[in-house]
């Protein structure tokens, strides 16, 4: 018997928790939907911010606050995560596109591996 209660019930939760440690080695406190919209930008990769907001139902000014947090340069001159970049649309200057960079990328491919093997 295990007198602290570790003992794993459910494998597939214990996969998210190590996807969650996985992006806590990035930034700490790192908010959900900061992880919302880094899961839709690499499923969606070359998506248009809007319809991100849209898909995810995020008003433009937190999508933006989001996507700050996972490019190079976070808000107020921070470092942000470096994950994603984000580009203006060739075919209409008003929209911005989410890709995720290499590292994204790699990180994708880890998160890929702790949950499918």
């Amino acid at each position: 018997m295990d007198p602290l209660r570790r003992t794993r019930t459910n494998p597939d939760m214990e996969r998210m928790l190590r996807v969650m440690d996985l992006l806590r080695v990035l930034d700490r406190e790192v908010p959900a939907q900061v992880m919302s919209c880094l899961f839709y930008i690499a499923s969606h990769d070359g998506c248009h911010k809007t319809a991100m907001e849209e898909d995810l139902g995020l008003t433009t000014a937190s999508s933006s606050r989001n996507i700050d947090r996972l490019t190079k340069q976070h808000r107020l001159g921070k470092p942000g995560m470096d994950l994603i970049s984000k580009e203006v649309d060739p075919t209409n200057k008003k929209r911005l596109t989410l890709h995720l960079n290499q590292r994204g990328h790699d990180l994708v491919r880890q998160i890929e591996s702790i949950l499918y093997g």
